[in-house]
């Protein structure tokens, strides 16, 4: 079973709060207070949760086997510069909900992305961040 570590990447600022209103008893239970706490935590709170998730497109020697596994191994060198990009813009990681898209695909969202506000970025950032933390519990 996936704990809620597993699920977020680790015991970020989400996963504590998470955990804290537990015991869960389904799937869904759990990933409707995920969805509850996103707006109560402080944005230093959102900008660790979001440092936490691994790189798109990150030396598959740093991954997760998990990660590696939604990711893939293969390499994409735009990724580096944009994700480069995204930081510098934002202040935090891009983070988007692979769901097994090849990486040429995300580099065209991360891209689109790009012209978003902080604001819009972060919170879609976040409701990825539970979209695979769903998909990891389910399966």
């Amino acid at each position: 079973m996936t704990t809620i570590e597993e699920a977020l990447e680790g015991s970020t600022p989400l996963a504590e709060k998470v955990r804290a209103g537990g015991p869960y008893h389904t799937t869904a239970d759990l990933v409707a207070q995920m969805r509850a706490v996103l707006p109560t935590l402080t944005e230093a709170e959102k900008v660790a949760t979001l440092n936490a998730h691994p790189r798109i497109g990150e030396d598959p020697r740093h991954l997760s086997e998990r990660s590696l596994r939604e990711q893939g191994a293969k390499a994409v060198p735009e990724l580096d510069r944009l994700n480069a990009e995204y930081e510098r813009r934002f202040g935090f990681r891009f983070v988007v909900f692979v769901n097994r898209r090849p990486k040429a695909q995300i580099v065209e969202v991360l891209q689109e992305r790009l012209h978003r506000s902080r604001e819009e970025e972060m919170e879609e950032g976040l409701r990825a961040i539970v979209a695979i933390a769903e998909d990891r519990l389910r399966s």
